[in-house]
Formats: structure tokens, C-alpha cells, sequence
């Protein structure tokens, strides 16, 4: 694979978006494998707090909340530092448009935490100076089949979760794709591909990403 074939400047970062069971890091090390790009991946191993939100979401959902804000942020700004080259999994802009909102209007995170954490964001990102991804790759499928993939992935405080907080969250993905501006967007359906039985499905999506950056470049110009 040679990303000059598809127009992906060495410079580019790629970053991935989507739902809990999407499939995001599958894509990154795809995508990275075959334009010989770095990846970032989304921290969860290392994170003090997500066990204890899974269990008590008012509780833990602003430090968790704040804890993702800090991480992506410097993981942003490291890609840009780098001279990008990167595919990044999970973006920083779900945080705030999808899961401090989500739990602020679920009564999960208080006003007051909630009016914190978004000042905070928008402080930090809201930005002329903070970098944006020239493409930004979102996951979508049915409800159903995102679940089978959870179940299947086996994180047990992910199969303790109850079936309405992935319908929620599924909602709330959907609106903010249809609003999200920040940089051009390219949305994938998870069944119309196959990266474990069929590699070379990547280079189709590869293909779409180009043209995604090409385009955004040009207007540039």
C-alpha cells in the first residue's frame, strides 16, 4: 500500500469515530498498517476511573469525563507536533457533543460540573489555534448489530450495561454526525467491509478517505 496512490498526504491525520463495539481500533491498525502511519489509541487500560463509573455513573462521570479531556487533548496536539502521519481512534469531540452532554441531561452530571467541564473544552479546543483532523471517519450500523459486537467483545462492565443506555447513546451519536462540523466527515456502514475476513477491504475505504482530504485541501487553496 502506498498512500501517494490515494492522494493521502504523508502529513494527514485520520481520525475515527463511533459508537462503543464499532469497530474503531480494528480501523486504526488497518488503516495505519496500510499508509504505514502511526496510530493513537483511545486510553482505557490505564484509566482510574472507568470501572467506577460503570458502577455508579453520577458519581464518576465528570472525573471521567475530565480525565478523556486531558488525554486527547495532549494526544491531539502530540499528532500536529509529530508533523502528523497518524490515525487516531476515538475523537474529542464525542466527550462533550455526546457523553458530558448525555449525562448531564440524564441528571448523571451536575449543572455545575457539566457548565465546568464545557467551559473547560471549549477553552482548550474551541480554538483558532487547536488543530483539527483533515478527515473524520464515523462508524455507523444498526443498534443490533453494535450490541452483537459488545457481546462478543466480552468486557464484562460493558455487558452489565443496560440495553437503554447503548440505545441512548446510539441516539445521541446520530444527531451529533448530522451536526458535527469541525472538519469534513466520512461515514462508514460496519457491514460494508470485513477487515478480518477480507484485508483488502480497506483499500476502499482508504480510497474515500483520499478523496475526503483531497477535496478539503483544494478548497483551501
Amino acid at each position: 500500500m502506498n498512500f501517494e496512490k490515494y492522494n493521502i498526504p504523508a502529513d494527514s491525520v485520520i481520525t475515527i469515530a463511533g459508537m462503543v463495539g464499532a469497530g474503531k481500533s480494528t480501523l486504526t491498525n488497518a488503516l495505519a498498517n496500510a499508509l504505514r502511519f502511526r496510530t493513537s489509541m483511545e486510553k482505557v487500560d490505564n484509566n482510574p476511573y472507568l470501572d467506577k463509573f460503570y458502577k455508579d455513573f453520577s458519581r464518576w462521570s465528570f472525573h471521567l469525563q475530565i480525565f478523556f479531556l486531558a488525554e486527547r487533548f495532549k494526544e491531539q496536539k502530540k499528532m500536529f507536533e509529530y508533523g502528523g502521519g497518524f490515525v487516531q481512534d476515538r475523537s474529542i469531540y464525542e466527550d462533550t457533543g455526546i457523553f458530558a452532554r448525555m449525562h448531564y441531561d440524564k441528571g448523571t452530571m451536575s449543572e455545575v460540573d457539566y457548565d465546568t467541564y464545557t467551559r473547560l473544552f471549549d477553552a482548550m479546543v474551541m480554538t483558532p489555534y487547536f488543530p483539527h483532523p483533515d478527515v473524520l471517519i464515523h462508524l455507523e450500523g444498526s443498534l443490533d448489530d453494535i450490541l452483537l459486537r459488545i457481546q462478543k467483545r466480552g468486557r464484562q462492565m460493558e455487558q452489565e450495561t443496560p440495553r437503554e443506555y447503548w440505545e441512548e447513546m446510539y441516539d445521541r451519536y446520530e444527531r451529533w454526525i448530522s451536526e458535527f462540523q469541525m472538519c469534513p466527515v466520512l461515514r462508514i456502514n460496519i457491514n460494508d467491509y470485513d477487515l478480518i475476513n477480507d484485508p483488502g477491504s480497506v483499500d476502499r475505504i482508504i480510497e474515500k478517505i483520499g478523496q475526503k482530504i483531497q477535496l478539503k485541501r483544494e478548497v483551501r487553496l
